[in-house]
């Protein structure tokens, strides 16, 4: 595909920009009523799988975690993440983007991934209302592994 066509299909389909190949698995986490629809859509369509829940139980490609504010401790969501992955996939936390319900703030982020042992690579605009960041074992982050 052309830079051109790369970037026609970032405009169409916003999960272009996530890195996603097709035939992976993706397992979602934190699905709600307000999680983005169009990026859910354009995984599936990257991938041509559909995405799979927490009860999936064998190892996904990557995870898409969808956490608000209230939804308890991040720390604790980004390990339980990282439980049905191989080393060096990546989850991609999802939050509400600054000053919607729920934000959580970018310091909270940072703080939870390293603990989490997590390393923060890239975000990225993942619709309307939510912002993706891309976290990935330290190790997988020094090598450009995505």
């Amino acid at each position: 595909m052309s830079a051109t066509a790369d970037h026609a299909e970032e405009r169409t389909n916003p999960a272009a920009r996530l890195g996603f190949q097709p035939g992976q698995v993706v397992q979602e986490l934190g699905y709600d009523d307000d999680a983005e629809q169009e990026l859910r859509e354009g995984i599936e369509a990257i991938t041509g799988t559909e995405l799979v829940d927490e009860d999936h139980d064998d190892v996904a490609d990557a995870v898409m975690l969808w956490f608000r504010e209230e939804d308890g401790d991040l720390t604790d969501a980004l390990v339980d993440a990282t439980t049905m992955i191989d080393e060096g996939a990546p989850v991609w936390l999802l939050t509400p983007k600054t000053g919607r319900p729920g934000y959580v703030e970018a310091s909270d982020i940072g703080e939870a991934a390293q603990t989490a042992g997590l390393a923060q690579t890239s975000n990225v605009n993942a619709g309307k209302d939510w912002t993706g960041s891309r976290l990935v074992t330290p190790k997988a982050a020094k090598s450009g592994k995505r």
